[in-house]
């Protein structure tokens, strides 16, 4: 085994940095190079945390002409010429939280000095986007040429006030008078890319630019952000089994953990399973598996949008859609499943040809867990950070082992204790007359455990109220608000509910569970 430690770039994301420093750095200079040839101006989504700014940097050392810090890299089979360009390389995340939009557009011209210091520009008393007018046409003069301009997080300036028309529109006008020289001075820009979370309809924030070309779900390109599953067994392999060494576990089992933990997502019909790149860095470097990208902070911005979307948390990880869905500009949506994808609460999990739909669901454990993280106080009214490791330890261990009995036990003292937000009386009044806030608790308190769960899983037989799994055994429950157990759990023998699950490895238990709506608790189980 070598020892020697490798260096992972944890909070770096300029390309020059992590090859000077030789930092681990996945080789997808292929890719960047296809890109930058695709179309004079391309627009890319991604979550954050998973690599566009390694990306926009990667592309920048690239239309710089630096070939020296792409030696050995793919790249070098593609590229003949190398020539060099002048970069205007825009980070618009420094533009978050303004105020109001005057700071929103002194802080966009304060993000131009350098710009206007490198190409010797005056623009004291210019508007933002004919600050950036003068500074492309200035590049272009004295280079001879075209420029070449980068914009990371476009729409960071926009996201805070996105249900608040009057400021939305206020501070869209801001943005869109920036972007303007976009297509004013098409013939001296030689390239042009722009990333984001979210997509902004053209018209308003792009003006009359209305020929960018949306890559982020073109399959060619759905691994260009990220770390693939071949690219973690080959190029890693050595780290997998360094951190197997260090859990004292077999590679296979490190592979799995790693799989279920930060895996799945996937960017196109046809896309490679993904890992978040910051996570598993992260992992590899902390020697430990644990919850990483929500770690680095919560989206508060995602959060009010399920919330003022009133968005239905059990269906997430079943969800159908077609691809006009993914992209329907955010200032016009009736709901929050675009915002979900394109901030990686969701992925794709299967496509029909037939019907052209695509199945979302949440991608792994660690995106499950920090999700319901922060929904739980939410929907159920319960305080997230009232579910201890003690009681989880007991429950996950109750289910690993098979002692239902045990497991139920504790989960009906927890609720019983359980300390609440404020206006849990009124989330309690609004859900007396259905199982859906039951079905939010229980699919939350779970998920919160590091027990993977589903809710509403279709088969044959209708939709399964949820379904638990553990290390060794599959569970299958089904809730009746002030009825039998024993009402429940034929329900699942007449619906053939476990049919699904029947040639899985591990077994499978079925739950039949009642509710006292009076005590607001688990009334009683039976298992089947």
């Amino acid at each position: 085994m070598n020892t020697i430690r490798r260096r992972y770039p944890v909070g770096i994301q300029t390309f020059e940095r992590i090859i000077n420093e030789k930092q681990v750095y996945i080789d997808k200079t292929d890719m960047v190079w296809r890109l930058a040839h695709a179309a004079p101006y391309v627009f890319l989504s991604r979550p954050r945390r998973f690599g566009k700014s390694l990306l926009t940097t990667t592309l920048e050392s690239y239309f710089e002409g630096r070939k020296d810090l792409f030696e050995g890299l793919k790249i070098m089979e593609l590229e003949q010429e190398w020539k060099s360009y002048p970069v205007i390389h825009l980070d618009l995340s420094t533009a978050k939280n303004q105020d109001n939009p005057n700071m929103l557009s002194e802080t966009l011209r304060f993000r131009l000095r350098y710009d206007c210091k490198q190409f010797k520009v005056d623009g004291s008393d210019l508007t933002p986007g004919k600050y950036l007018e003068a500074i492309i046409t200035s590049a272009a003069e004295q280079f001879g040429g075209q420029v070449v301009i980068l914009i990371d997080e476009y729409d960071a300036p926009l996201l805070d006030v996105l249900h608040e028309k009057e400021e939305l529109m206020a501070y869209k006008k801001v943005m869109q008078e920036f972007y303007q020289p976009l297509k004013a001075c098409e013939r001296m820009i030689k390239f042009c890319f722009i990333t984001g979370i979210t997509k902004f309809s053209q018209l308003s924030i792009f003006s009359t630019l209305n020929n960018i070309m949306n890559l982020s779900m073109h399959p060619d390109f759905a691994a260009i952000c990220g770390i693939t599953e071949k690219e973690l067994a080959s190029d890693m392999a050595e780290d997998i089994a360094m951190l197997a060494e260090y859990e004292e576990c077999s590679t296979e089992e490190m592979h799995q953990k790693l799989k279920l933990m930060y895996d799945g997502y996937h960017f196109s019909e046809k896309s490679e399973d993904i890992y978040n790149p910051y996570s598993l860095m992260n992992c590899f470097a902390q020697k430990r598996v644990k919850d990483y990208w929500f770690e680095s902070g919560t989206s508060s911005f995602l959060f009010r949008q399920i919330q003022h979307f009133g968005t239905d948390i059990t269906s997430l990880d079943n969800i159908e859609a077609s691809e006009s869905d993914f992209y329907l500009p955010t200032e016009v949506l009736d709901n929050a499943l675009p915002l979900l994808y394109q901030a990686g609460y969701l992925t794709i999990k299967g496509y029909s040809k037939e019907s052209e739909a695509y199945r979302l669901g949440i991608p792994n454990k660690e995106v499950m867990v920090g999700l319901t993280r922060g929904l739980l106080p939410m929907y159920s009214g319960i305080r997230s950070d009232s579910v201890k490791l003690g009681c989880a330890f007991k429950i996950y261990k109750a289910l690993n082992t098979g002692n239902v009995d045990q497991a139920m036990r504790e989960l009906q003292a927890f609720l019983a204790g359980v300390p609440y937000v404020d206006g849990f009386k009124k989330k309690l009044a609004e859900a007396a007359t259905r199982e859906g806030f039951w079905e939010y608790t229980m699919y939350l308190i779970l998920s919160m455990m590091n027990i993977y769960v589903q809710t509403q899983v279709r088969c044959h037989g209708g939709r399964i109220d949820m379904a638990v799994f553990s290390a060794t055994t599959t569970y299958i429950f089904e809730f009746k608000l002030n009825g039998a157990a024993q009402s429940a759990l034929e329900q699942i023998d007449e619906k053939h509910y476990s049919d699904p699950f029947a040639t899985a490895p591990n077994p499978v238990v079925k739950i039949g569970v009642s509710f006292d709506l009076d005590q607001w608790n688990i009334k009683d189980w039976l298992v089947g």
